[in-house]
């Protein structure tokens, strides 16, 4: 995982060994920040371009207002800024770390009024998230044992870093146990979502995916249903539960990391029926083919060419 030798940091390009935070840093001790993780792709036509960039820095901004932060930079600068970590890097491929949060300066639980943000942009070069045994054969998942928070504890639409601790215990209990990812329930007991990826069900070739109620609003997850609609598939949001996760015929993740994952197992349980029990399915396994391609510039439908922000 070779990281960019070049970091943005507050309007600057900087070696990365000179980017540095104080121990004062309130976001450090409160977790008040927030990030976004954006993939570049190496394009077939040549060069590169980064994937549905002015999407994820919109809800950057979504997720600053939700913490009642001041982003000091615009949409344009932001993009800019973008662009220019990867050139500087000599990246055409590679992961776009935007995060920003509350810098030095009050060093109790209340920031102030109007308190220091920060702003930077990472890359490093990153392959599947899940490993590639992981999007090749599948992952085994496990339901956690810890719960997404109710919506009034975490903001749901904020990408917010001290909300990630949940998520972290429930990923280190999985692999502790066996496993390459885990699920979490919302406190009703319906499913939610992985611990860094959006969830779909597949079952007698309709698809599900849980509403955005209680979930982050992925962008990866957005593209895939728009995507699946122009293929002809139907596809509906709604609430599921554990039973019916079992018995579904194919599942899979959608997330900028995890891109297209499917899912062989979950708690034990292969998932599907018959010779094909426990293996990729047909559905996720062309679906992971098509968006690998579309993502580098092959067979990209008319509605979709917007997406792409090429690195020049």
């Amino acid at each position: 995982m070779a990281r960019g030798t070049h970091v943005w940091y507050n309007g600057k390009i900087l070696p990365t060994e000179e980017a540095k935070i104080s121990l004062f840093t309130h976001a450090l001790h409160y977790g008040m920040g927030a990030f976004e993780g954006i993939r570049a792709y190496k394009q077939k036509k040549g060069g590169g371009a980064i994937f549905r960039l002015v999407e994820h820095l919109d809800r950057l901004y979504d997720s600053a207002k939700i913490l009642g932060l001041h982003i000091p930079y615009s949409m344009d600068d932001l993009v800019k800024a973008s662009l220019d970590t990867c050139k500087s890097n000599k990246f055409e491929e590679c992961y776009v770390r935007p995060i920003i949060f509350i810098g030095d300066g009050p060093t109790g639980v209340y920031p102030g009024p109007t308190p220091p943000v920060d702003v930077a942009i990472l890359n490093w070069e990153w392959g599947k998230y899940l490993g590639d045994k992981g999007a090749a054969e599948g992952a085994r998942m496990m339901v956690s044992t810890y719960i997404r928070p109710h919506p009034n504890s975490v903001m749901t639409k904020g990408k917010i870093t001290g909300q990630y601790v949940t998520g972290v215990l429930a990923k280190s209990e999985a692999k502790r146990l066996g496993y390459e990812e885990a699920l979490m329930l919302d406190p009703e007991g319906f499913l939610t979502e992985g611990t860094g990826e959006n969830l779909f069900i597949i079952k007698d070739k309709v698809i599900k995916t849980t509403p955005l109620t209680s979930i982050l609003a992925g962008i990866t997850r957005a593209s895939i249903i728009e995507y699946l609609k122009h293929k002809g598939y139907t596809v509906q949001e709604q609430r599921f539960t554990r039973d019916e996760l079992w018995c579904a015929d194919e599942i899979f993740l959608t997330g900028t990391a995890a891109e297209i994952t499917p899912v062989v197992e979950v708690d034990n349980r292969p998932i599907g029926r018959g010779p094909g029990a426990g293996k990729v399915g047909s559905i996720s396994s062309q679906l992971q083919r098509e968006y690998d391609a579309l993502v580098r510039g092959e067979n990209v439908p008319d509605f979709a060419r917007k997406w792409f922000t090429p690195i020049v």
